[in-house]
């Protein structure tokens, strides 16, 4: 009995002895079993861990290795936490390192094209679940790291096309991209050589600068034009609320150190609500080219004593453009902000504050002198494609933040090539971006035909509440583009439509005296209190 209860005795040490050893061993063995998929999931923790970080090659030879990564996690079966690596690619490496902005200092479309393509990337990562899903990551990580090289080869002052760093084999090979003869000094700590500094921070001013100094500089030339020199105020405190509120956003950005998803988000959200402001301003000024037009609106201005809300509206207009751009150009800036770079980086932003200047003062005297009719054309049209430009930006800047899909064939590639001009358009090979920009245009031809064709007829207006109202083009026909605006917006919902036919019946069954009173511009009530006190 003795010796049974010996026996259970050794077996159960025995038993516990193994259990320590497995868990002692088990995290080892986890560990070689990760190690092929084993990553650096952020730039600093690469840095911070003795990183190569002697040429922008390094910075995207890390990026290969994350690529690798997340291969190798599929090849195991581990679709899901492939996704990791393939979203730090973008978030956490070509973003942190200061890659993007290097590369944004000369040329927006490059940068444009690696976003799209770390997108791809993800979505093709994302959306895999077996093996015959890995050979399509494999070849879109292979254009990614193409792109990624040559633009390091650029950068490294490298006259060579980069060619794929990955590495799927797990033999040594030596570095496809090293051979290339270097041009040009400089390394990643420096930004490259002081010229290219120079080069970077100027390109960036100017380029940012340039897209919020064009509106401003028309919404304060029509007011010069309109004789209301007086409302300017609005306009130059919301370019100054817009500086003051882009530092605070930087700063507020840095110190929370808010994710890029997000940021990319903000940024989207903030072109979108901009987008609607300048179609709406666009618009608003087509309907006031014609001289009679013009002339009618002004007097009924200068009879009403209170403001009807359009110059809040263009003061608002200058606060978004301005801005937008200026937290752009500050969070390029930052990476490049080093001791040994400082004069370069301000000689840059100086030269390009200075050209911007005389920019800004072309538009403003120079288009002043312009006859009405194409003056309103022209800050009406310049308004309207920069209202395309930020359409298409802004849904790019949400597919960056994975609030919306893409999809990018290659045959609308093929059709639609990447370039500065294109970039600064907002006009990209994603078909998300261009249908968007293709319904704007189609509204606006119609709002256009609308208001050449139209004669103020109450028996049309109600037609047209009925059969068009769920997009408001009974709104623009009668010249309410901020309400216009509304029904577009919120068309999905289905209410504008029911109220669209509401509001056609009305139009019909009233006489054409009582629908032109309607449409007269109404004052401010003022209050009881303030009337009481002037009396």
């Amino acid at each position: 009995m003795l010796a049974v209860k010996q026996r259970k005795t050794a077996a159960f040490a025995i038993a516990a002895v193994l259990l320590i050893m497995m868990s002692l061993f088990s995290p080892v063995m986890s560990a070689r079993a990760e190690g092929e998929t084993d990553y650096i999931p952020t730039w600093k923790d690469y840095i911070a861990g003795g990183g190569a970080f002697d040429s922008w090659n390094d910075a995207a030879n890390a990026i290969d290795d994350l690529m690798e990564a997340s291969i190798n996690l599929c090849k195991e079966g581990k679709f899901e936490e492939a996704y990791t690596p393939a979203l730090n690619i973008y978030n956490y490496y070509y973003e942190t390192s200061g890659f993007e902005r290097a590369v944004n200092g000369y040329s927006g479309s490059e940068v444009s094209k690696a976003e799209l393509q770390f997108k791809t990337v993800r979505k093709t990562v994302k959306a895999s679940s077996s093996e015959s899903d890995i050979d399509k990551i494999i070849e879109e990580c292979e254009k990614l790291s193409v792109i990624l090289h040559t633009q390091a080869n650029y950068l490294d002052g490298v006259d060579a096309e980069g060619v794929s760093g990955l590495n799927l084999t797990g033999e040594e090979k030596e570095d496809p991209n090293a051979n290339a003869e270097r041009k040009t000094g400089g390394t990643p700590t420096t930004k490259g050589s002081p010229t290219l500094t120079f080069l970077s921070c100027f390109g960036i001013i100017l380029r940012e600068g340039l897209e919020a100094i064009l509106v401003v500089g028309a919404i304060i030339a029509y007011l010069v034009k309109s004789g209301n020199k007086d409302k300017l105020k609005a306009v130059y405190l919301g370019c100054g609320v817009a500086i003051a509120a882009s530092f605070l956003s930087a700063w507020l950005l840095d110190l929370l150190k808010v994710a890029t998803a997000n940021q990319e988000i903000i940024e989207g959200v903030t072109a979108l609500i901009a987008v609607i402001v300048l179609f709406y301003v666009s618009n608003w000024m087509v309907s006031k080219a014609e001289s009679d037009a013009w002339n009618k609106y002004i007097d009924d201005q200068i009879k009403i004593s209170a403001e009807t809300g359009s110059v809040f509206t263009l003061g608002f207009t200058a606060f978004l453009a301005v801005y937008r751009e200026g937290a752009e150009v500050i969070l390029f800036y930052q990476p490049l902000m080093s001791g040994d770079n400082m004069k370069y980086v301000w000689g840059g932003f100086g030269t390009g504050c200075v050209v911007l200047v005389f920019v800004f003062l072309a538009i403003r005297f120079l288009s002043v002198k312009l006859p009405l009719r194409p003056f309103f054309l022209g800050t009406s049209i310049l308004m309207f494609i920069m209202s395309i430009s930020f359409l298409g930006s802004g849904i790019k800047e949400l597919i960056e933040g994975d609030v919306v899909g893409m999809t990018s064939p290659e045959w609308l590639q093929a059709i639609i090539p990447f370039n500065d001009t294109l970039d600064v358009l907002g006009i990209y090979p994603v078909i998300e971006t261009l249908i968007p920009q293709l319904i704007l245009i189609l509204l606006t031809v119609t709002i256009f035909v609308i208001q050449k064709w139209k004669r103020n007829d109450h028996t049309e207006c109600g037609i047209i509440a009925i059969i068009f109202g769920t997009i408001g083009l009974h709104k623009f026909y009668n010249g309410k583009y901020g309400k216009g605006m509304l029904y577009f917006i919120f068309c999905w919902s289905g209410i504008p439509a029911l109220v669209g036919i509401l509001e056609g019946i009305h139009y019909l069954t009233e006489t054409q005296e009582q629908y032109e009173e309607e449409l007269k511009p109404k004052p401010k009530k003022k209050k009881e209190k303030a009337a009481k006190a002037a009396k």
